[in-house]
């Protein structure tokens, strides 16, 4: 079984583009993937640049998307270390990144800034990769 970390756009493109994860990969992020997804989501929304009813049904496609949020006090001491070594100002995006590096083989992030902030410390998935039968494509730190 493989594990790949994802962060919130991660889950939405998941759900807009209808994939299917094979049973074979584990989903995991932190608890806080669930709110990101609504203001994600909810923006896109208010903005004018997504319907209210395929905002909602986005995030009901997410919210039932088989997967596993942590949130426990080792994941949070590890996104505190993660921010301040980076110099973040805040430990939201260190959270998806604690994840990876404690609970997944991989990481799957649509954020490119992100990715490359990280590339050193986890090892990085490209989104394909989430619906392929193995981690092919992977870079490991």
């Amino acid at each position: 079984m493989t594990r790949f970390a994802i962060d919130a756009a991660t889950a939405v493109m998941l759900a807009r583009e209808n994939v299917t994860v094979p049973v074979q990969h584990q989903l995991v992020a932190p608890t806080l993937l669930r709110s990101d997804v609504l203001s994600m989501l909810y923006r896109e929304v208010h903005r004018g640049e997504l319907d209210p009813r395929e905002g909602k049904a986005l995030l009901d496609r997410v919210t039932t998307t088989r997967m596993r949020l942590l949130g426990d006090r080792v994941s949070r001491a590890t996104a505190w270390r993660i921010a301040e070594q980076l110099g973040w100002e805040d430990t939201t995006r260190a959270e998806y990144v604690a994840v990876a590096a404690l609970q997944a083989d991989f990481f799957v992030t649509a954020d490119d800034e992100l990715a490359a902030a990280v590339a050193g410390m986890v090892a990085l998935a490209p989104f394909d990769a989430l619906s392929g039968p193995g981690g092919g494509g992977a870079s490991s730190p």
